[in-house]
């Protein structure tokens, strides 16, 4: 395994809640980051989406160009039509250096709803499993001539994200990678060791985060969403929560890339820089 840590701007500034770290610039984060240790951040919403602008911000600090989340709608609208849309976050993120894509079917989710439970996520049926697995290695072999690797994120809320639902994603594709998230997976009631050991020929990026076991069992036994989750406290950094990432890491032998902290949290609950080198520093440790 070789790997680079780097970490998502979350940390600080919360993309689904603007509010949470609203007063926190752009400058605190990314100083904070290398203070913290990391080599590389992730785009987050105040970061500038021009690679003439970014570049030089980021020079300035050290720091790499990890990757950027994309939200795609394959199941509403073809791969030509998908690959426009994203035409200005590949090339940024072309432009920065980046290898992998982070991506995620966003169609009918619900993770941005703070209104909404989980357990009104939506259930792909399996006319829309045949619509939207060729559409998605469609546009990863797309993506791949041009330099990036998708790295699908299964994440809570969305169509893709119970343990079945990701092996049923890497049987029915060729080109999609896996961007491996501990947190989300052991949220949806998965198993991180065993779905790293079933697709460690996959796995093309890995998002650390850890759980809260008591607040997780809480949160679904009340039958909150997403956001109210993530204000409870459900997630925290890896080496902070249930997640054994030893065992995970062990099933990765031949990894090359970035572990990623990525532990949405409240600011004014969970002090950013502390948990950034908390997170850091035990991953460092273990790696």
């Amino acid at each position: 395994m070789r790997v680079r840590l780097g970490i998502n701007p979350l940390t600080w500034t919360n993309d689904d809640m603007p509010e949470l770290g609203a007063e926190t610039p752009l400058e605190t984060c990314l100083a904070e980051a290398k203070l913290a240790g990391f080599a590389g951040v992730e785009l987050g919403n105040k970061f500038p989406r021009d690679a003439a602008a970014l570049q030089p911000i980021l020079d300035a600090h050290g720091l790499a160009l990890v990757s950027g989340w994309y939200g795609s709608r394959l199941l509403e609208r073809d791969v030509d039509a998908e690959m426009a849309e994203a035409e200005p976050h590949i090339a940024l993120l072309t432009a920065l250096g980046c290898t992998s894509m982070v991506h995620c079917e966003v169609t009918g989710s619900v993770h941005g709803q703070k209104a909404t439970a989980l357990t009104c996520r939506p259930i792909l049926n399996r006319a829309q499993w045949d619509v939207l697995l060729p559409r998605l290695d469609e546009m990863a072999r797309r993506l791949k001539a041009r330099g990036l690797t998708m790295a699908y994120h299964h994440h809570m809320g969305t169509v893709i994200e119970a343990e079945d639902e990701v092996d049923r994603l890497m049987e029915g594709t060729r080109d999609v990678g896996l961007l491996l998230d501990t947190g989300h997976l052991t949220f949806a009631g998965g198993d991180p060791v065993r779905a790293a050991k079933r697709h460690a020929a996959r796995v093309m990026h890995v998002h650390c985060k850890d759980i809260r076991r008591p607040v997780m069992a809480d949160v679904k036994a009340r039958g909150l969403s997403f956001l109210d989750a993530v204000l409870e406290g459900v997630f925290t950094v890896p080496g902070d929560g249930c997640v054994d990432y030893p065992a995970v890491l062990a099933q990765l032998p031949d990894y090359e890339g970035w572990l990623v902290v990525e532990a949405e949290q409240d600011p004014a609950k969970a002090h950013p820089l502390t948990y950034a080198r908390m997170g850091h520093d035990y991953l460092a440790r273990i790696t």
